[in-house]
């Protein structure tokens, strides 16, 4: 299915990934629906990483945290399904990545705490609106993600390197899209560096640790935003006994419109 073939409408989107005939980013689909990241835990480990979350709120910046067992996030989502609504699942245990699945079904535990956290797909909406474009989209390509050398606020038995995503803007454009981001807390907010990846530890654009390389063109300076796949790369580093999340860039789709979660 072609993304022009995708239909706007969150549940109807939800219905194909969980039908199986959209195994891949969402990046750009349902436009103007907030997308968002996903992480499970079993509950002996899920007030540690709440308290990471609220630590660290420009990666993690949280939306709905689900009771135990909870797999319809009734705030954000009625009537959806978090064990089959994402394209792809990943499965870390004991600090490494397990297994890559299009289904949670045979993994579901009754114990399992779900955290919805906040999506810079969010914010590209009004980016596109300002006449910002976003390369990724352009290029029909998932977005650039890096870890970096920032290390998050720890908590618990949960630590490591944020992780974040980035997109081509050019010079005279950096500005707005600091600005247009900027109101936009609850999906990583404004940027975290502009134009100097090594300060971040991020010393080749062309490997992404997550993602696809994207065209940097003339004129143009590479920003970087927090990212909600921070918390894989710290399971691969604190290494819980298991943690469930989204792979990167297959998001999950919300009922809450972009312009909700902007700040007034």
């Amino acid at each position: 299915m072609d993304i022009k073939e995708m239909p706007v409408e969150p549940g109807l989107a939800r219905e194909i990934i969980r039908n199986g005939d959209w195994p891949k980013p969402t990046p750009g689909l349902t436009p103007g629906s907030a997308q968002v990241n996903l992480a499970i835990l079993p509950k002996e480990l899920a007030f540690d990483f709440l308290l990471f979350c609220q630590r660290n709120p420009k990666p993690c910046p949280l939306l709905e945290v689900l009771e135990p067992g909870q797999w319809e996030p009734k705030l954000t989502a009625p009537g959806a399904d978090l064990r089959t609504d994402v394209p792809s699942y990943r499965i870390y245990r004991n600090g490494k990545l397990e297994n890559e699945i299009d289904d949670l079904m045979d993994y579901w535990q009754d114990d399992f705490v779900s955290f919805l956290l906040g999506c810079s797909f969010t914010f590209e909406t009004a980016m596109l609106s300002a006449g910002i474009n976003v390369r990724h989209i352009e290029e029909g390509k998932n977005v650039p993600m890096y870890r970096t050398n920032i290390e998050t606020a720890s908590a618990g038995i949960f630590h490591g390197p944020l992780v974040v995503t980035m997109r081509p803007i050019p010079y005279n454009l950096v500005s707005k899209a600091v600005q247009v981001t900027s109101r936009y807390p609850a999906v990583h907010g404004s940027p975290v560096q502009v134009g100097d990846p090594e300060s971040i530890g991020i010393y080749d654009l062309s490997t992404p640790d997550w993602g696809d390389q994207v065209t940097i063109n003339d004129g143009e300076v590479p920003v970087f935003w927090a990212c909600g796949v921070t918390p894989q790369a710290v399971a691969l580093e604190s290494k819980p006994s298991l943690m469930v999340t989204h792979s990167p860039g297959c998001m999950f789709i919300t009922d809450v419109k972009d312009e909700h979660l902007a700040a007034l």
